[in-house]
């Protein structure tokens, strides 16, 4: 099943990203099917603003944005008397994943290419599929998904 979940989170965001979504929100609406379907769809309007590296300004990619907020959905607090450790821990551990993986975290790096040209779409798409792939593997590790 690890498999399976692992292709589908790939397939899924990378479906997504091809039918007009933005990075952030494919990697959002592509966990919601697959782990959190009670998660209202309307959550993704959340995500809109990261894509391009927030709002094309070519910093933070918005793929790894949006499977940082993800990862907190799982590690997260909902009360300051919790402890923080534990979400700041796996936020790191992806973080450094994903910079290990795609040899950085910042879109303008990742992706040189003007925004919304075929190459850039192109090699996007590769990150956001690939993104969804690393968050799922992550998840299912650390035991957060089974």
């Amino acid at each position: 099943m690890s498999q399976e979940l692992i292709s589908a989170a790939r397939n899924k965001a990378g479906d997504y990203f091809r039918q007009g979504y933005n990075c952030s929100e494919s990697i959002f609406l592509a966990f919601r099917d697959l782990v959190a379907p009670e998660l209202d769809a309307g959550l993704v309007k959340m995500f809109t603003g990261f894509g391009g590296g927030l709002g094309h300004a070519g910093c933070m990619c918005g793929a790894l944005s949006s499977a940082e907020m993800i990862i907190s959905l799982f590690t997260g607090r909902t009360s300051n008397q919790e402890d923080r450790e534990v979400s700041y821990q796996a936020a790191r551990e992806y973080h450094d994943l994903f910079n290990e993986r795609f040899g950085g975290t910042c879109c303008r790096a990742l992706n040189p290419h003007s925004f919304d040209t075929p190459e850039h779409l192109k090699n996007c798409l590769k990150i956001t599929g690939n993104t969804g792939k690393l968050l799922m593997e992550y998840l299912i590790q650390k035991g957060l998904v089974a």
